[in-house]
């Protein structure tokens, strides 16, 4: 009985991670297919281009997706990440690198969904559950 076990959740296991991997190579190739469409066309890909911004409720007595994670990225994928988290009393604003797609130091979840939604292209606002199929 446990031998079945394991193996369903084997299964079910790699059943996930292979839409993930899925959903990762989809957003490759549309990253792929915007930065050759920009070089073909001249562009300078050093130039901030690409531009999302991703709203949110960071706090529990906050709502109205008061907070936000603005990514701002050139074609090669580097750029910055400006986030505000807004409470009731203070603001909390944070500006994180952004090289080759990926921040220098850990990304929250929200400050990777405005990096990723801006170099798919996807801006310059989006939703959460556009944010992620």
């Amino acid at each position: 009985m446990i031998g079945v076990l394991t193996g369903v959740s084997g299964v079910v296991i790699g059943y996930v991670a292979l839409k993930q991997a899925r959903l990762a190579v989809q957003d490759c190739q549309q990253m792929l297919a915007r930065q050759s469409t920009v070089s073909t066309m001249g562009g300078d890909l050093k130039a901030i281009r690409d531009v999302a911004v991703y709203r949110y409720d960071a706090l529990e007595e906050m709502t109205g997706r008061l907070s936000f994670s603005i990514a701002m990225i050139n074609g090669l994928g580097d750029g910055i990440v400006l986030t505000s988290i807004n409470g009731r009393s203070e603001t909390r604003t944070y500006v994180r690198p952004v090289v080759g797609g990926k921040g220098q130091t850990p990304l929250a979840p929200e400050e990777e969904e405005a990096v990723r939604a801006a170099r798919l292209g996807l801006g310059p606002e989006i939703e959460p559950q556009v944010a992620r199929r």
